[in-house]
């Protein structure tokens, strides 16, 4: 599982560099998800452009990086394809996170 981090002000930009977050990449995303943004004080941006497919165990994987960053830093998600938003919609976790439908228009809402 590769993640890239980058970083605005206030915001810590981390995209997904893999096509898939599925059971078989699930644990290694959250440790990478904590190490990534471990000791930092920003909202941090998920950026799934790359990502077309995602399970449920990849959805886990997401809500759990969002309650390690939780209460005092919050997760949004960017750059959904439509499969992987699809998923969040029926899952109903559009209700859970901030979506935005491209990086840009997380960072404009969000600076």
């Amino acid at each position: 599982m590769e993640l890239t981090s980058s970083k605005e002000p206030g915001l810590q930009i981390v995209t997904v560099q893999e096509q898939r977050i599925d059971a078989a990449v699930a644990l290694d995303f959250k440790d990478k998800m904590r190490a990534i943004t471990e000791g930092e004080d920003e909202t941090v941006v998920l950026d799934l452009n790359h990502v077309s497919f995602i399970d449920s165990s990849g959805l886990g994987a997401i809500v759990a990086s969002m309650k390690h960053l939780a209460p005092a830093r919050k997760l949004v998600l960017a750059g959904l394809t439509p499969t992987v938003d699809k998923v969040f919609k029926l899952t109903r976790m559009d209700s859970v996170f901030s979506l935005f439908p491209t990086i840009e228009k997380a960072l404009i809402a969000l600076r």
